[in-house]
């Protein structure tokens, strides 16, 4: 199989792993273009990642007639209209999470790579890590019987890229930056099912200075089946992250913790220059993580979506994937503003971006169906 020639879309943290993971599969993926408007990222990223081509304006990397596959690192505003326009360039697209701000962005979105007859894939890490793959595997085989209830919580200080804090570019808070993650893994977990309603709860605890954002939500999702999931998120952990999934059945469970049973227990009076995930300082306790991306599975879900531009494997995360787990965004913030579970399906009319459901007052624009 040639190689699939990717462009990065942004130049942070999140196009970071995706140049890292590619680096890990390099017989089947080349990172060959970047686009980054901040001046000189762009340059930098290419300069430290060994990559051929800069620009700073990403219609430049469409036009580059090297690039198959367009990967979206940018801030969630912008993802719907560099998706179509994208499409329109013949290019596949990978979206990092969320897939966008409005179900309508989606389901354009989805519209513009059918009619191009392009891939729009939807970047889930978790539906690749490796702890949490087992797990699916032995549900899957029985091991737990009939799985109940599923949990993923994530926890840390906040996110990577300061624009996330503004509700304007990322459309909310921690729900929107790490509850999307435990959305579609449950989802995924139980097998993809119709899900009947969504409650949460979401609060801003720590971080009003920063954003009008939610620092803090819990949500519970009902599942058709029966079973439920259940999402924590929180901003509000320092000392690093935490990352972990429970899952129960009426014959079994199991338990995984992401980072810690990767990582090594390391004390320093002196601190070191590796990088601890989301840990402020490398002095004292930390948990430095041995083959961190394939820990994350970034590198599996880049071999993965390489053979889907190829047509030998079938995406497991696409853009209805992204869509589901948008419906559900969408759910959790009226359920938040209005005290209540909301029943899917559930699109309201009028919404500029989904904490607007949390934050606005009155119903009129809440409505199901």
């Amino acid at each position: 199989m040639s190689k699939v020639r990717i462009g990065i879309i942004g130049s942070r943290f999140q196009a970071d792993c995706v140049a890292g993971a590619a680096k890990a599969v390099p017989d089947e993926v080349e990172v060959v273009a970047v686009a980054s408007p901040t001046k000189g990222h762009a340059a930098d990223f290419a300069k430290r990642h060994g990559v051929a081509r800069a620009s700073t304006d990403y219609r430049e990397l469409l036009r580059d007639r090297d690039v198959e596959l367009v990967w979206i690192t940018a801030p969630n505003r912008l993802h719907a209209q560099m998706t179509i326009d994208a499409a329109e360039a013949g290019k596949h697209v990978v979206c990092e999470k969320p897939l966008c701000m409005t179900l309508e962005e989606a389901d354009a979105m989805i519209a513009a790579c059918h009619k191009a007859g392009v891939l729009l894939l939807y970047a889930e890490e978790l539906f690749f890590t490796p702890k949490y793959v087992k797990a699916k595997q032995m549900a899957d085989e029985g091991a737990f019987g009939r799985v109940h209830l599923v949990k993923q919580g994530e926890k840390h200080s906040g996110p990577h890229s300061p624009w996330f804090w503004d509700v304007e570019q990322s459309g909310g808070g921690a729900v929107m930056d790490l509850g999307c993650h435990g959305i579609a893994f449950c989802w995924w977990f139980l097998g993809k099912p119709k899900i009947k309603s969504v409650y949460s709860q979401m609060a801003t605890q720590v971080h009003r200075d920063r954003t009008q954002g939610e620092d803090e939500a819990l949500t519970i999702i009902e599942f058709a089946t029966g079973a439920i999931g259940m999402v924590e998120s929180s901003w509000n952990r320092p000392g690093g992250m935490d990352d972990s999934i429970e899952v129960f059945g009426d014959k079994g469970q199991t338990y995984a913790d992401l980072l810690m049973g990767n990582a090594l227990p390391t004390y320093s009076e002196v601190g070191f220059g590796y990088a601890v995930e989301k840990a402020a300082t490398t002095k004292g306790w930390t948990y430095p993580v041995f083959e961190e991306h394939w820990n994350y599975g970034f590198p599996q879900e880049m071999r993965h979506f390489a053979r889907c531009v190829r047509g030998n494997e079938t995406p497991i995360a696409d853009g209805e994937t992204g869509r589901v787990v948008q419906e559900v965004l969408y759910a959790a913030y009226a359920s938040a503003g209005e005290g209540r579970k909301v029943m899917l399906p559930f699109k309201p009319k009028g919404v500029g971006k989904p904490i607007d459901l949390w934050k606005q007052e009155g119903p009129s624009t809440r409505s199901g169906g």
